[in-house]
C-alpha cells in the first residue's frame, strides 16, 4: 500500500482490468492505450523501463512511426491522473520509472502472499494466505490489453494463478475439506484435462468422500485423454495414487487432526452473502471494539449463541457498521456468512416475511427444492439443524421487530448474529440474551474525515466556520454527511459557506418520526435536489413512486419515458450525488430516507404525470413477463388480451434462458408490481402478471411465492366476474399444493375450477382440470381414481376435435392402466396416441407416449421392446433439447438393458444419466443411479470398458 499526498491509500491492479484505486474508489485512468502504458510500467514498478521496451509492450508490431512521442504523451497524461496520490512517473535518460512501492501493486502482493503461504507453520494459516492471494484476482490479468507482450504476460500469470489454486486445494485436502471441494475440483479437472495434479486432487477427494468407483473412473478418463492427446501414460505419482485407491490404502485416509476438522465442518456449501464493505466508513472505533468483545467466551465452559442488535435512527450508519465489522472478522466464521435485508422500515416495500428469508438461507446452505419443508415451522427447524455445528455469521439488516428476527436465529451456540434495526428489539434481550448497541451520531472529527475525503484537507481547513455549520445541520448523521460531502465535491469552486447557507434556508423532512433530525434530512436532500437539471430532477422524483426495492435501466426508461441512454446519464448523475446506489450492474436503489424525499417530490407532480409514469412501468413489467413466459413455455395457451393497453411495452428477450434470467433479476420488483396493481384496482394486469410468473415459479421451485401470488389474485378475479380466468387460477393453485402433500386443499381448488369452467361453458378447461385431478390422485398413490379422471378428460377431448389434446389424453389413460397392471389396455391407448402424434407432428407428446409404451413393455416382461421405445423417446428428447426428461429416459433405458443382462449398455446409459442429474442438481435421482452403477461395477467382468452400445448411447 502507499499513501497519497492527501493521506488516502492508492493501489494498482493488473490481476483483472488495469485499475487504480484511490481511497478505495476507482480512478479514471483514461482510454485503453493509456491504461496499457500504465500496465506496462506496473510490471516493473520501481525500476526503469526503456522507452523502446514500452513501445514494444504497448503496440507490438503495430507501433506508430513516432512511438516514443506517443509514449511521452500518454505518460504526461498519466502524471496528471496520478497527481496528489504520492505516486509519480519519473523520466530518466534510459526511460521511465513508476515510483509505486511493490506492495501497492496487486500482482506483487499476490506473490508475497503465496510466498508467505508456502512458509506458513500450519495448514490453516497457509490456507488463509492462499485464499487472500487468490482473492486479489478480479478476472484475467491485464484484461482487455491485446499485444503479444500482454498476451504472453497474461498466460504466464494465469499459470501462476493455477499453481496457487492447486496449492490451496492441496492444503484444504489436508484439512479434510474434500466434500465441499468436489464441485471446484470437477470444474478444474474439466478446464485442465491434461493436468495430472488437478486430476489427482479430484481422485483423492472422490475417494475420501466414499466415491471410490467414481475416482477410478476419473483415473481411466485421464489416462485415456493423455494417451489420445499426448501419446503418454500418467506419471508415477498419479499411477501410485490409482493403485492406492484400488487397494484402499489407509495412507490415503485423513490424518487425525484433519479428520477432526472435517467432522466438525460438514461438507456443505459455504455461503458468502455479505455485500461489499462500505468504502466511506470512518470512526466508530468504540462500537467496533464493543462488537469484538461479544465474541469473547463467557465465564466458565459455557458456550452461548451470541446475538448483537445495532440500533439507531434511520441513516445512522447501522448497516455500514455491521458490514465493516463483519468484513474485518471474516476469519472467525470459516463456515460462511449469511445476509438478509428484512426491509423492516423500507418506505417502498413491506417487511420481508421470515419464511421468505429462511427459504433464501436454506437455498444458500444447499437444500434441494425437493427437501424443502412446506411449512415455515419446518423450514425454521431445518435451518436450526443446518447451522447447529457451524461457525457462521448471520447479518439481519433492518429488522422491524423481534418477531421478524426470532425464526431466523440459528440452532448452534457457535454462530454469531448481528441485527440492525430502528427498533430497540427489547424482546430479543428477554428471550435470547441479545446484547444491544445503540448507535449515536458521528463525532465532529469523524464527520470532518468524511468531508475531507471528498473535498480535500485544504478546502476544509480554509473555512472552519462553514464546516462547523455544515456539521450542525447534518447533526452527525452519516447518510446526511455523505450527501453533503458529495454536493461539495461536485462544486469545487464554491465556498463551503455557500453550501452551509443553502442548508440554513431549507425546511425540514417531517415525514420521519425522528425529532429535529428529520428536519435536517430534508434540508440535505433538498439542496442536492435543487442542483439537478430538470430532466434528472424529474427522474429522481418518479423513481420515488416506482414499486419495488430497486429498478433496472429498462424499467426506469419506461417509468420516465426517456431513451435508455438519457435515463442512464441521469442515473449516473444521481449516483454521483449519492441519491441512488448501483448495488449490482444496471440496477439502482435508494436509501430509505432518500426514497421518502423522492416520493414527496414525486407526489408534487401533476396527477396525469404520476399516473402516466406508473401506467408505463406497469405495462413494461406485464408485457415483458408475458413475452418471457411465452419464450420459456411456448406451448402454453396464451391469455386473451385485456384490452386496456397493459402488457403492450415489453423489452425484447433473446430466448428462454434470457427470459428466465430476466425473471430472476426482476422477481422482487414483479412481486411489488403485482401488489401495486391489486391495491390500485388494476385487476386484469395483476392477473396477467400472476399468470406470467407461473412458469418461472414452478421451474425455480418458488412454490410458496406461486401460492401467495395466485392466492392474492383470486379476489381480483372474482371482482372481474371472469369465471374462466378464476377457474384457471384455482387449477394452478391446486397443482402447486400437490407437491406439498396438501391433497385436501388441492382437491378443493380443483372442484371449484370444474364448477367455474361449467359456469363459463369451457369444456377444454373442464378436461384439463380432470387431468390435474388425475395427477393429484397419482401423487396420493391412488391410480384408480387417477384413471377415472384421465378417462373423463379423454371423453371431453374426443368431442373437441383437438388432436394434440386428444393424444395427450389417450397417453394419460394408457399410463394409469399401465400402473394398475392392465398392460394390454395401456398398450392399446398409447398406440392410438402415438398414431395421432406422428400424424400431427406432436413431438413432445410423442416422447411422453413412447416413454409410457416403454414402461408398459418393461413391466410386462418385453424388455427388448422397452429398449426400443425408450431409445426412440430419448432421441426425441434430445431433438427437443429437453435435458430434464432426457436424464429420466436414460435412467429407465438403463433398467431395461439391465433386465436383458446387457450390462455394458446399462452402464453407459446410467453414466450419461448421472452426468445430467448432477448438472441439474437432482441429488436424489443421482444417488439412485450411482447405486445401480456401483452394483454393476462390483461384477468381475467389466465389458463396458470396451463396448460402445447403440447410437443413442453415444450422447447428444
Amino acid at each position: 500500500m502507499t499513501a497519497g499526498g492527501d493521506g488516502m491509500t492508492v493501489r494498482f491492479g493488473v490481476l483483472g482490468a488495469i485499475t487504480v484505486w484511490r481511497g478505495g474508489e476507482p480512478v479514471d485512468v483514461g482510454h485503453a492505450r493509456q491504461r496499457w502504458v500504465l500496465g506496462a510500467l506496473l510490471a516493473d514498478a520501481g525500476d526503469v523501463v526503456p522507452a523502446h521496451v514500452l513501445v514494444d509492450r504497448v503496440w507490438g508490431e503495430r507501433a506508430p512511426g513516432r512511438g516514443r512521442d506517443a509514449v511521452y504523451g500518454y505518460v504526461s497524461r498519466l502524471r496528471h491522473v496520478l497527481s496528489g496520490t504520492g505516486t509519480d512517473i519519473v523520466r530518466t535518460q534510459g526511460g521511465y520509472r513508476l515510483g509505486a512501492p511493490a506492495g501497492s501493486v496487486d500482482v506483487h502482493r499476490f506473490r508475497d502472499l503465496t510466498g508467505r503461504a508456502r512458509e506458513a507453520p500450519d495448514a490453516e494459516r497457509a490456507a488463509t494466505s492462499w485464499e487472500e492471494a487468490l482473492a486479489l484476482w478480479r478476472g484475467p490479468a491485464y484484461e482487455g490489453a491485446d499485444t503479444p507482450w500482454f498476451n504472453a504476460r497474461r498466460d504466464f500469470l494465469e499459470r501462476e494463478r493455477l499453481a496457487a489454486r492447486l496449492d490451496l486445494a492441496e492444503v484444504r485436502l489436508r484439512l479434510g475439506q474434500h466434500d465441499r471441494m468436489l464441485a471446484e475440483l470437477f470444474a478444474r479437472a474439466e478446464d485442465h484435462p491434461l493436468d495430472e495434479r488437478a486430476a489427482g486432487q479430484l481422485i483423492l477427494a472422490l475417494h475420501r468422500s466414499g466415491r471410490s468407483a467414481d475416482a477410478l473412473t476419473r483415473y481411466q478418463e485421464t489416462r485415456r485423454r493423455l494417451g489420445e492427446e499426448l501419446g503418454t501414460d500418467p506419471g508415477p505419482a498419479l499411477r501410485r495414487l490409482h493403485q492406492q485407491v484400488l487397494t484402499a490404502d489407509p495412507a490415503l485416509d485423513l490424518a487425525p487432526a484433519a479428520a477432526t476438522v472435517s467432522a466438525t465442518r460438514a461438507a456443505r456449501p459455504v455461503p458468502r452473502q455479505l455485500p461489499a464493505p462500505p468504502g466511506a466508513f470512518v470512526g466508530r472505533r468504540r462500537e467496533l471494539a464493543e462488537l469484538d468483545a461479544l465474541l469473547k467466551e463467557p465465564d466458565g465452559d459455557e458456550t452461548v449463541l451470541v446475538i448483537s442488535a445495532i440500533g439507531g435512527a434511520g441513516g445512522m450508519g447501522k448497516t455500514w457498521l455491521a458490514l465493516r465489522w463483519a468484513h474485518e472478522n471474516l476469519g472467525r466464521f470459516p463456515d460462511g456468512q449469511l445476509y438478509a435485508s428484512l426491509c423492516g422500515f423500507a418506505p417502498s416495500a413491506r417487511p420481508t416475511p421470515p419464511e421468505t428469508v429462511l427459504r433464501g438461507f436454506l437455498d444458500a446452505l444447499g437444500t434441494e427444492p425437493g427437501n424443502m419443508p412446506a411449512e415455515p415451522d419446518g423450514q425454521a427447524g431445518l435451518f436450526r439443524s443446518l447451522t447447529a455445528d457451524r461457525r457462521m455469521l448471520i447479518v439481519l439488516d433492518d429488522a422491524r421487530d423481534a418477531d421478524q428476527v426470532r425464526p431466523l436465529l440459528p440452532g448452534g451456540a457457535t454462530c454469531t448474529v448481528v441485527v440492525t434495526s430502528r427498533s430497540h428489539l427489547g424482546g430479543l434481550n428477554a428471550t435470547h440474551g441479545c446484547r444491544y448497541l445503540a448507535l449515536d451520531t458521528l463525532r465532529d472529527e469523524d464527520a470532518q474525515q468524511i468531508l475531507t475525503r471528498a473535498v480535500g484537507h485544504d478546502r476544509v481547513a480554509a473555512e472552519p466556520g462553514a464546516v462547523t455549520a455544515l456539521f450542525r445541520r447534518c447533526a452527525g448523521l452519516p447518510l446526511a454527511l455523505s450527501v453533503v460531502a458529495a454536493r461539495a465535491a461536485t462544486r469545487p469552486g464554491f465556498p463551503l459557506a455557500v453550501l452551509a447557507g443553502e442548508l440554513d434556508d431549507t425546511t425540514g423532512l417531517d415525514a420521519l418520526n425522528a425529532g429535529d433530525l428529520a428536519t435536517d434530512l430534508r434540508a440535505v436532500f433538498a439542496t442536492s435536489y435543487r442542483t439537478l437539471d430538470d430532466r434528472t430532477a424529474e427522474v429522481f422524483a418518479l423513481l420515488g413512486l416506482a414499486p419495488g426495492p430497486d429498478i433496472g435501466i429498462d424499467a426506469a426508461a419506461r417509468l420516465t419515458a426517456l431513451p435508455v441512454h438519457r435515463v442512464r446519464a441521469a442515473l449516473r448523475t444521481l449516483e454521483a450525488a449519492h441519491l441512488v446506489q448501483q448495488q449490482t450492474p444496471g440496477r439502482y436503489r435508494m436509501h430509505d430516507l432518500v426514497r421518502l424525499y423522492a416520493a414527496e417530490r414525486g407526489r408534487e407532480r401533476p396527477a396525469d404525470v404520476r399516473d402516466g409514469a406508473l401506467r408505463r412501468v406497469l405495462d413494461f413489467y406485464v408485457g415483458t413477463a408475458l413475452a418471457g413466459d411465452r419464450l420459456a413455455a411456448p406451448h402454453r395457451t396464451p391469455l386473451a388480451p385485456c384490452g386496456d393497453g397493459a402488457g403492450t411495452d415489453p423489452v425484447p428477450l433473446r430466448d428462454a434462458d434470457a427470459a428466465l434470467s430476466w425473471f430472476e433479476a426482476e422477481h422482487a420488483c414483479l412481486l411489488a408490481v403485482h401488489h401495486f396493481a391489486l391495491t390500485h384496482g388494476r385487476h386484469r394486469p395483476a392477473w396477467q402478471l400472476a399468470w406470467a410468473l407461473d412458469t418461472f415459479h414452478w421451474r425455480r421451485g418458488r412454490l410458496p411465492d406461486r401460492i401467495a401470488v395466485l392466492g392474492a389474485t383470486l379476489p381480483a378475479l372474482r371482482t372481474l366476474g371472469d369465471p374462466a380466468s378464476l377457474a384457471l387460477a384455482h387449477r394452478l393453485l391446486a397443482r402447486t399444493h400437490v407437491p406439498f402433500g396438501r391433497h385436501v386443499r388441492a382437491l378443493e381448488h380443483l372442484r371449484r375450477a370444474v364448477e367455474l369452467y361449467e359456469e363459463a361453458g369451457d369444456a377444454a378447461g373442464q378436461a384439463q382440470t380432470h387431468l390435474n385431478f388425475a395427477l393429484a390422485w397419482e401423487a396420493r398413490g391412488d391410480h384408480g381414481q387417477a384413471l377415472a379422471h384421465a378417462e373423463e378428460n379423454l371423453r371431453i377431448r374426443t368431442t373437441l376435435r383437438s388432436p394434440a389434446r386428444e393424444a395427450e389424453a389417450l397417453n394419460a389413460v394408457g399410463w394409469y392402466h399401465a400402473h394398475l397392471g392392465h398392460h394390454g389396455q395401456a398398450r392399446d391407448y398409447c398406440e392410438r396416441a402415438l398414431v395421432l402424434c406422428r400424424r400431427h407432428d406432436l413431438l413432445e407428446t410423442e416422447a411422453f407416449t413412447l416413454d409410457s409404451l416403454g414402461y408398459t413393455a418393461h413391466h410386462s416382461g418385453r424388455y427388448a421392446l422397452a429398449v426400443d421405445h425408450y431409445g426412440q423417446a430419448l432421441a426425441l428428447r434430445r431433438h427437443l433439447g429437453d435435458r430434464f426428461e432426457e436424464a429420466d429416459a436414460l435412467a429407465r433405458l438403463g433398467h431395461a438393458y439391465q433386465a436383458l443382462s446387457r450390462f455394458a449398455e446399462a452402464h453407459r446409459a446410467w453414466s450419461l444419466a448421472l452426468g445430467l442429474y448432477r448438472d441439474q442438481r437432482r441429488t436424489t435421482e443421482a444417488l439412485g443411479v450411482q447405486q445401480h452403477l456401483a452394483v454393476l461395477e462390483q461384477r468381475s467382468e467389466r465389458p463396458w470398458a470396451r463396448a460402445s452400445g447403440p447410437a443413442w448411447l453415444a450422447g447428444p
